[in-house]
């Protein structure tokens, strides 16, 4: 037995090296996109079936290999409707190409040159504190290599440079542009009144509102930053890779957004 599993090594090649690091890759992605909601359990009865599948024909017992054979072919089918959420969000991190987030953490590469992005950040945090005083909520989306096109154009478009009046204005509550969110590309206002995609995360806090919950939903499918003015606190968040930071100072907002867009 020994002698078999040195042997096997020994014949190990590189492919076969690159091909256990790109599946293992591929698992990985999948379970950061159905993590912490329900359909993570469905993943993990399909591994199970699938490896209770490869030990039953390794045994060559034909009669449950059949069944579970017959299984995993009908249930490649099902998957694409289980699955439908999780699929287009794995296509839509494709179509990004925003790969230097999958090698964060594991490899210091950089897959393309440093891009600048115009953003009039002094207008973006000052609307932001006086939206926060006055308890105006607002979601404000900060495009970077992804432009949104597809949610700017859910909205009405604006088309207009940044500014704290035009900001505050929309947000205002008696706004008929109010309920939304903006969506900024390069310092233009490209649209407001956005409808933006929520997590199902299971994991989100329960007291936070729909603007939270869509300003996660958005950082999840793209590079995008959003900013969360509360309603009823006052308070400002951000989200960034689906992760959001809350209880944020205008001079908090301004350290992030310096760092990411200068």
């Amino acid at each position: 037995m020994f002698h078999l599993l040195a042997l096997t090594f020994v014949n190990l090649s590189w492919v076969d090296v690159i091909d256990v690091l790109l599946v293992a890759l591929l698992m990985y992605r999948m379970y950061y996109l159905v993590r912490g909601t329900v359909a993570v359990n469905i993943f993990i009865g399909i591994l199970f079936v699938y490896m209770l599948w490869l030990v039953v024909k390794y045994m060559e017992m034909r009669l449950f290999g059949s069944i579970l054979e017959k299984f995993i072919d009908v249930g490649f089918i099902a998957l694409i409707v289980v699955f439908q959420p999780e699929i287009r969000r794995f296509l839509l991190f494709i179509g990004t190409a925003n790969f230097k987030g999958v090698a964060k953490g594991i490899f210091d590469f950089k897959w393309q040159a440093q891009r600048t992005y115009e953003l009039d950040i002094p207008s973006i945090v000052k609307a932001c504190r006086n939206m926060a005083v006055n308890k105006t909520g607002a979601i404000i989306v900060i495009t970077k290599n992804a432009e949104l096109k597809f949610y700017a154009n859910t909205g009405e478009p604006i088309e207009a440079n940044v500014s704290v009046k035009l900001i505050e204005s929309i947000f205002y509550k008696n706004s008929p542009l109010h309920d939304g969110a903006i969506v900024i590309t390069n310092n233009i206002i490209k649209a407001a009144r956005c409808v933006l995609p929520v997590t199902e995360s299971s994991e989100f806090p329960a007291d936070l509102g729909m603007r939270h919950r869509a300003a996660v939903g958005i950082t999840e499918n793209s590079d995008a930053i959003a900013i969360v003015v509360s309603e009823q606190t006052g308070e400002i968040a951000v989200s960034q890779d689906g992760e959001l930071r809350s209880h944020l100072t205008p001079e908090k907002l301004r350290e992030i957004l310096e760092r990411e867009f200068k």
